[in-house]
């Protein structure tokens, strides 16, 4: 999760929303990740997406059944499916997300069980407070760049 935490910290350093996320596999990273939405204009280009698709061209499969994804916070309905897709065995995450999250916040797909395919295990609330921090403080400065101008 820590190096997770550092890819959200690259993500805000770009500008952009500071969520990060790692795929690994036998203790080992295999992907890497960070939004990169607001700079390449693309509403998919959430942490999680990138590190699925870091580990699936590593890995040189599209199927990722022996791995776990570690992000920062919890994942919306788009990476939730494609968690899905991937086959990923474990989810672990930061911060809930009040707002989009697809792990009991907002709604629990995980939970569905007419999906074909989910995950082994979820894991939510893993340095809750330090990836929430993360967050509250890039949108708190943006906040206050909007009241000064």
């Amino acid at each position: 999760m820590r190096e997770a935490i550092s890819l959200a910290l690259s993500a805000e350093c770009l500008g952009e929303v500071p969520v990060g996320a790692v795929v690994v596999r036998d203790n080992v990273i295999v992907g890497r990740g960070f939004n990169t939405s607001i700079g390449d204009h693309d509403p998919t280009a959430h942490a999680e997406i990138a590190a699925l698709r870091d580990a699936a061209r590593r890995l040189e499969n599209y199927r990722l059944p022996e791995c776990e994804l570690f992000v920062t916070l919890e994942p919306c309905a788009m990476c939730v499916g494609a968690i899905f897709h991937a086959r990923i065995q474990r989810v672990v995450y930061g911060a809930r997300d009040p707002k989009t999250g697809a792990h009991g916040s907002v709604v629990d797909l995980f939970a569905v069980d007419r999906l074909n395919h989910h995950a082994a295990s979820v894991l939510g609330g893993v340095l809750a407070d330090e990836c929430a921090k993360v967050l509250s403080d890039f949108f708190a400065s943006r906040r206050s760049r909007r009241a000064s101008s």
